[in-house]
């Protein structure tokens, strides 16, 4: 059977009044994931959406799950799927907005603190570690710390072009390749000594 599958989960929230808005970019790198691997199409598990497959004949098993509860409930989703895939936390993939990061930025850590991001708070609750993996995308930070306004700026629609959001997407999907690639080849012998 091999390695259980790499859980890439792309946090939104679910309905159409949400779609396109910053706060839903997760759901938008997972559905670009699944079209660039070919998976097969979504079926619902797990309080979510769920697409298996590989992301090429013969590579790494995957499975994308866009949860389908809001936000604040996202590990309630995530953690039965993990639970059903067998998948250690080191094998699971958390795209999200990032308001602590310029528009247009993406970086991935592993760990770490949660910003305030209601989904990560979730996903910790119920993994009952903060210990997974992240693809961070960038969606700029308003201009104020009123909670009001932060919060209608990652639940507001992007004010930058569709070819600029669209590039950004594109972008968030390639570093999330590259990190399921990373993780499937497994540590190097440099990061394996930093463990030790």
């Amino acid at each position: 059977m091999g390695d259980p599958p790499i859980l890439v989960v792309g946090l939104g929230n679910p309905g159409t009044r949400y779609e396109r808005t910053r706060h839903n970019v997760g759901f938008e790198v997972g559905a670009e994931l699944s079209r660039r691997w070919d998976l097969p199409r979504a079926r619902k598990r797990f309080g979510g959406l769920i697409a298996e497959g590989r992301v090429r004949p013969g590579g790494a098993r995957v499975a994308v799950l866009l949860p389908q509860k809001f936000m604040n409930e996202a590990g309630r989703s995530a953690g039965p799927a993990r639970g059903q895939l067998r998948s250690p936390l080191d094998r699971l993939v958390v795209v999200h907005d990032e308001i602590d990061l310029a528009f247009g930025e993406v970086r991935v850590r592993q760990g770490g603190g949660l910003a305030g991001h209601n989904g990560l708070k979730s996903l910790r609750r119920e993994l009952g570690s903060p210990e997974f993996w992240r693809v961070r995308v960038g969606v700029g930070r308003p201009d104020s710390t009123d909670p009001e306004i932060v919060s209608a700026h990652v639940l507001g629609r992007f004010a930058e072009p569709a070819d600029q959001v669209a590039e950004l997407i594109a972008r968030a999907a390639a570093e999330s390749e590259r990190l399921v690639e990373r993780i499937e080849a497994g540590p190097t012998e440099d990061e394996e000594e930093q463990e030790g």
